[in-house]
């Protein structure tokens, strides 16, 4: 059974897509695990997100890694009440194989967002930083995208 605060957060992901980035939506996300240290992002095969080799779209798959990212990112700052906008100043990809099937986007560094976060509040300043973001199909790993996420305090 999935939390209250995974439900939570699907909606604003829902929101997000419908309102700001109608391909978020387009793709159909789903959140299906959260912590402070983790996360979880589903994106599921079908028309909509399939290339002409019945595989994931890389355009999808960058979706994927983005919202694993910077969820995670938005999710640590409304932990801690703070306004700031997670973008991206760079991404490198590295693709291993073809997904064939839902393809979770997983990001197991929220101690280091965390970090970051810290910094951006003692320094008032932007921080950058590299984020690893795993993608699997079928428990495998499919592709592997290094995020570098940028973050500052909104006044």
């Amino acid at each position: 059974m999935r939390s209250k605060i995974t439900k939570k957060l699907q909606w604003k992901v829902f929101l997000f897509g419908l309102i700001k980035i109608p391909l978020i939506g387009f793709c159909r996300p789903r959140i299906e695990e959260v912590s402070e240290t983790r996360i979880s992002v589903k994106i599921p095969l079908n028309r909509r997100t399939r290339n002409h080799v019945n595989s994931m779209y890389l355009g999808v798959m960058t979706v994927g890694a983005d919202l694993a990212t910077g969820f995670l990112a938005y999710y640590l700052l409304q932990l801690q009440g703070l306004n700031a906008a997670p973008v991206f100043k760079s991404m490198k990809a590295q693709y291993f194989k073809r997904a064939e099937d839902a393809v979770y986007f997983v990001c197991e560094e929220g101690d280091t967002i965390q970090a970051m976060i810290q910094r951006m509040i003692d320094t008032k300043e932007r921080e950058n930083q590299p984020i690893m973001v795993k993608a699997m199909c079928n428990n495998e790993l499919v592709a592997q995208f290094e995020m570098e996420l940028s973050m500052k305090l909104r006044p």
